[in-house]
């Protein structure tokens, strides 16, 4: 047999849907649908083009997946049939926002969200972190719309929604590494629940699959990782009980105001081939940007917790609008005093605020747990149920607020050494600090810090 023949043989076949090589070569898999073929386009100094394979070593060879792949075909998972020019960065954006607005009713300030946004779907493999888009409210107020409209122009969409099972959201997730596009993610049963929360609290991480029980031919247990990172939209009709959740969406509240007369109640059937004709030209901003771009850490803005900063620094790196930016972050500004504000009304801050006023007023070294207890009780004890121990309230000290306790001469106390730590919760939880002893007792006192 020939030599090259056999050196064909070799090679091992891997399906691909998207690849970033070692030279900085990008290939990307695209869909023509009037003829139903795949290719892969091959993005090289400055140039693309079109091949039916890729060999990227003496033992691999990358093709792309078959036309006849249920997702593509069904077009559950969108594809770019072409790259194509776009003219200016500024020239795309504003015709990502003209076709958004044209079939979606969204608040100007997250339609312009949603548009960079976009923009970061196709490029968010440079990143490490990444928020997630959310649409709140109530059936019939537009989400599956706006779902449908920004997701179209995303990178790599995968649509699914409640109905669908679990296991083949982890599966396409991890084949296509695209966008999620969820709709009504508000699933009924808790098993189901907690397996799309996995999806979504790992998803925004690079570097955190998902591991699931797998049997391979042999009848032997081999879990497997599905990665699920990637950004995601999702449509819900009301909160996930996960706080730590909550933080990572930029959420749209529909149905807040009557939707605009000028948006078609069914879409057009130019509808998919406008949006087609925008991935084209993203496939091609991808080309342009992916190697580009990077993380902008002076954009980070002091007076915003940990978390918030981690998700908006990709977005506001993308967003070139400074004025964009400014509204960003006043967005971000408000999402932090509406979480501030909801762990306000958590027996965690009741706790904080007895404790600090007691460690304003004391003159020990130690606060015992028993007077925090005394004082939860004597302010807020008519709204509980339960009795109020100093053993649920030292594991709210302990485990919730993650403070120092310890046994002192028979009873536990907090060693006045966590004031510092008391300061820095306050902040989070929204405790206002009665400064003045006189104010405690019914004077009118100052608030601030301890």
């Amino acid at each position: 047999m020939p030599g090259p023949e056999r050196d064909e043989q070799k090679r091992k076949i891997i399906p691909t849907v998207s690849e970033v090589l070692e030279d900085g070569t990008i290939i990307e898999l695209i869909y023509r649908p009037e003829i139903r073929i795949t290719s892969l386009v091959l993005f090289n100094a400055g140039r693309w083009t079109l091949q039916g394979h890729v060999d990227v070593s003496e033992r691999y060879r990358l093709v792309p997946f078959s036309p006849n792949n249920n997702l593509i075909k069904n077009e559950v998972v969108l594809l770019p049939s072409e790259p194509r020019m776009y003219g200016s960065e500024q020239q795309l954006v504003s015709e990502i926002a003209d076709f958004i607005h044209r079939y979606a009713d969204l608040s100007p300030s997250f339609e312009q969200v949603a548009c960079y946004y976009v923009l970061l779907t196709w490029l968010y493999d440079a990143f490490n972190d990444l928020p997630y888009l959310r649409l709140r409210g109530d059936f019939g107020t537009g989400k599956t719309r706006m779902l449908l409209t920004i997701g179209s122009l995303c990178y790599k969409p995968f649509f699914a929604s409640g109905a669908s099972t679990v296991s083949p959201i982890f599966h396409t997730l991890d084949a296509f590494r695209g966008t999620l596009i969820f709709d009504e993610a508000d699933f009924r049963f808790s098993d189901e629940r907690s397996e799309i929360v996995k999806i979504l609290n790992n998803g925004n991480v690079r570097g955190m699959p998902v591991l699931r029980t797998m049997m391979n031919q042999q009848r032997e247990f081999n879990p497997q990782a599905f990665h699920v990172f990637g950004p995601k939209i999702v449509a819900t009709r009301g909160l996930y009980e996960d706080r730590g959740l909550e933080s990572r969406f930029i959420t749209e509240e529909t149905g807040a105001r009557p939707l605009r007369d000028d948006v078609p109640i069914n879409l057009p059937e130019t509808f998919k081939e406008e949006a087609r004709e925008l991935r084209n030209k993203l496939l091609l901003y991808r080309f342009h940007r992916r190697h580009e771009v990077k993380l902008d850490a002076t954009l980070a803005d002091p007076k915003l917790e940990p978390r918030l900063n981690q998700i908006m620094l990709p977005l506001l790196s993308v967003i070139g609008n400074p004025e964009l930016r400014a509204a960003l972050r006043n967005a971000a500004h408000n999402a932090q005093a509406s979480i501030v504000a909801e762990r306000g009304l958590l027996m965690e801050a009741q706790v904080l605020e007895v404790l600090a006023e007691l460690m304003i007023t004391t003159d020990r070294p130690i606060v015992p747990v028993a007077d925090v207890t005394m004082g939860l009780i004597e302010r807020y004890g008519a709204e509980y149920e339960r009795p109020i121990t100093n053993r649920w309230i030292g594991s709210v000290l302990r485990k919730k607020l993650n403070l120092q306790t310890y046994k002192s001469h028979g009873v536990y106390v907090i060693p006045m050494n966590e004031r510092q730590k008391v300061e820095v919760l306050c902040g989070r939880y929204g405790v206002n600090i009665i400064t003045d002893v006189s104010a405690a007792e019914g004077g009118v006192g100052t608030k601030g810090t301890l």
